[in-house]
């Protein structure tokens, strides 16, 4: 099995842009229009504020996510922006990446890690159950529409 790698990069870097815009037309398919317009500033994800991760298999970059902090009490991050390419799907890159980003966000003083998912996307929702996510009351841009899910854990 090949050996997952991670990088910390800028989150307007190329390689991260590339990833996030698949990112985003995987959305889009998904729930149509440009599939997620939640206000984002690349600053955000920087440390010790956030932080954005790459994965790379074989050298290729094929999955992305990061963590902004979210809040005022300097205790919670949002997990924004994951993504694995379709030829790394199932070999483990997403829950490599979400661990970075777990260990990232508690290296940074954050106790708890929460995101917004939709109902249209069972791998994510699968994988952040059972990586120890439960369903908490939903936040954020999408807050109020139909289909949306907001998980949290404690790191």
């Amino acid at each position: 099995m090949q050996e997952i790698e991670i990088h910390v990069v800028p989150f307007d870097s190329p390689v991260a842009q590339r990833l996030i815009t698949s990112a985003l037309a995987d959305l889009g398919a998904r729930y149509g229009g440009d599939g997620d317009e939640t206000p984002v500033d690349a600053r955000e994800f920087t440390p010790p504020h956030g932080a954005f991760l790459v994965a790379h298999l074989d050298g290729q970059p094929v999955g992305c996510g990061g963590w902004r902090s979210h809040g005022t009490d300097g205790e919670t991050a949002e997990l924004k922006r994951m993504y694995t390419a379709p030829q790394a799907r199932g070999r483990g890159v997403a829950r490599t990446v979400l661990a970075a980003i777990e260990r990232s966000a508690r290296e940074q003083g954050r106790k708890r890690l929460i995101l917004e998912c939709g109902d249209r996307q069972p791998e994510a929702i699968a994988m952040y159950t059972s990586a120890g996510y439960e369903r908490i009351p939903n936040f954020g841009y999408y807050a109020d529409e139909p289909g949306c899910l907001s998980f949290g854990r404690t790191l």
